[in-house]
């Protein structure tokens, strides 16, 4: 919620990013039955995210990011989420793929931050790269590319032998323009369709050393390659995956609020023709999902808080580089907040019956999308849970997550 106190210079911008957020989530909402359709937004939704500032928000300030303090950050993404997932998703992941070019070389962070288009990527290692003089040709494919409809540039995961030792895990960054670079239209999924997440196909882009990161300088490093940089900067002061992906459980706070708030309105008004022209406002089970619900939300977020906390911390202390057991109950803060979001929405399309499931009603788009959001490797609760019990016991996280 926007807080209502003393003026400050912090509260001013902070209602000025929710501002925008919330412009981004109506031009969102208002073609989302078209968006999911045709399996991507309009050029409109991105277009407010790069026209608002939204993807400089964990650019390093160098390149002309504008930090904001977290909280704030997964506001905005709640915000969005309450209009649509889907955008929420784009939302968070433009912003949060400004972070890992902040590693490259400094040349290599100068073209890919040195302009204020939109990046996407794909950071599964799949790809595979030959030398090629002093640079790389890159081949493979990749799918989940969300975002790459409208980006300029995109981070590649990719196994490449550097250093003549063998081939180490990178992210290789080819230009959507480049003649070697084809995005392929295969995005037809449950949910979050609206996000054109679709494939890319890479056939021998050439790929200079400064548009290449080893993995090891965002996991383990925990710095930048090439120096030149502002350990000052919020971006550079906490781990990047853990950064990188503070925003999931965001969206879907954002995304239960809504279905809490479209499950009140409609019971109030619902009338079980079947039930005796009862009114479904004053069904005890009715009335239990919705306290339920409402508890449940308030958990999420303080799970969420927990989350932000943690952060806040290490940003304090600059810690770059964390253990298993802090890396496994992050990864598990998300993935129960996701599931609760899940289960949440399969409570309230199930309860409001035929009312919901037509085609393109809010809940049920909700609820696929929620669904999808929920599947994501990132948010798995079986592989996070036993991560994270594996890590109280001596053992070893999840190896990325």
């Amino acid at each position: 919620m926007i807080n209502t106190g003393q003026v400050t210079k912090e509260n001013v911008d902070r209602n000025a990013w929710l501002a925008v957020a919330e412009k981004i989530g109506q031009i969102a909402e208002a073609e989302s039955r078209e968006a999911d359709q045709n399996g991507r937004f309009s050029p409109k939704v991105a277009e407010a995210i790069l026209e608002g500032g939204i993807n400089k928000l964990m650019r390093p300030k160098q390149y002309g990011g504008t930090f904001v303090d977290l909280r704030t950050f997964t506001d905005i993404v709640r915000t969005v989420a309450k209009h649509s997932v889907a955008a929420s998703w784009l939302t968070n992941f433009y912003a949060v793929h400004d972070i890992w070019p902040s590693y490259l070389p400094p040349k290599g962070r100068d073209v890919v931050l040195g302009h204020n288009g939109l990046i996407a990527d794909v950071v599964a290692p799949l790809g595979r790269a030959e030398k090629d003089g002093d640079g790389y040709r890159l081949f493979g494919q990749w799918n989940f590319a969300s975002g790459v409809l409208w980006s300029d540039y995109v981070g590649l995961g990719s196994m490449i032998d550097i250093t003549g030792e063998g081939p180490e895990y990178c992210i290789a960054v080819v230009s959507t323009s480049d003649p070697d670079v084809k995005i392929i239209e295969n995005w037809d999924t449950l949910g979050l369709r609206s996000t054109g997440s679709n494939g890319i196909h890479v056939d021998g882009a050439y790929i200079p050393e400064h548009l290449l990161v080893p993995a090891k300088y965002l996991f383990e490093i925990g710095k930048p390659m090439g120096g030149d940089y502002d350990p000052e900067d919020p971006v550079y002061r906490m781990p990047f995956m853990q950064l990188f992906l503070v925003g999931f459980p965001a969206t879907a706070l954002g995304a239960m609020e809504r279905l809490i708030g479209i499950f009140k309105e409609r019971t109030e008004k619902r009338i079980r023709v079947f039930n005796g022209g009862t009114q479904e406002k004053n069904a005890a089970g009715s009335q239990r999902l919705l306290a339920e619900m409402n508890i449940q939300y308030r958990a999420a977020e303080g799970l969420l808080n927990r989350y932000i906390e943690i952060l806040e911390e290490w940003q304090a202390e600059g810690k770059t580089v964390v253990g298993d057991e802090e890396r496994a109950e992050i990864y598990s803060i998300r993935a129960q907040v996701a599931r609760m979001a899940a289960d949440m929405a399969l409570k309230v399309i199930l309860t409001l019956g035929g009312t919901s499931i037509f085609k393109g009603d809010p809940v049920e788009l909700f609820t696929r999308d929620v669904i999808a959001f929920a599947s994501h490797p990132t948010n798995l609760w079986e592989d996070a849970m036993s991560a994270y019990g594996r890590t109280q016991f001596g053992g070893p996280a999840h190896p990325v997550w």
